[in-house]
């Protein structure tokens, strides 16, 4: 037999193999070693792994879920969890400071502040917030192109159970008129 026939067999064998083997239970993991899957459940069966941070593309879990916080964690509580802007002109940039506080008995940490648009933006304090300590959380939503009802959200990630709050500016923007349609 020529060598390139023997090669061909080679891979036709390779591949009815693994195929077979597929077939019957266990597939490529069972003969040839673990999956990433399996070496992280086994990791988290020998407490080396926090099972409710995990994340990502493993079966039985959530791809969008927020690691849980590690550390110890506390309560948030807003004066006002939603602000109503009223109604405003297009391009204008609203402003509005959401002041909490710290009603756990750990150090508050934001971790992130999230608008859910480019067009809203939050900065927040860095810096931990002892425990019946206050701050704000400034947000700002441009209005330019954003005619209409508003509502624009805010997604505050910190070591607070729930690891998720979210904050709410709304209200109405009046769209400026065109050039064709003024005097209409």
């Amino acid at each position: 037999m020529d060598k390139n026939r023997k090669i061909q067999i080679g891979l036709v064998s390779l591949i009815a193999l693994l195929l077979i083997a597929n077939l019957f239970g266990g597939g490529f993991t069972k003969w040839f070693g673990k999956s990433e899957a399996d070496r992280i459940r086994e990791a988290a069966a020998s407490g080396m792994v926090n099972t409710e941070a995990t994340s990502g593309n493993i079966p039985g879990t959530n791809v969008n879920q927020t690691p849980a916080p590690t550390g110890p964690v506390t309560t948030i509580r807003y004066d006002k969890d939603k602000y109503e802007f009223g109604v405003v002109d297009e391009g204008e940039v609203v402003k509005h400071a959401f002041k909490f506080t710290n009603t756990g008995s750990e150090p508050l940490v934001i971790n992130n502040c999230k608008g859910s648009c480019g067009c809203t933006v939050p900065t927040w304090p860095h810096e931990p917030i002892p425990p019946g300590g206050t701050g704000e959380i400034m947000v700002e939503f441009n209005t330019k192109g954003k005619p209409g009802n508003q509502s624009k959200r805010v997604t505050v990630t910190a070591n607070t159970v729930p690891t998720d709050t979210y904050l709410e500016v709304a209200g109405e923007v009046r769209g400026r008129e065109t050039p064709a349609t003024k005097g209409k």
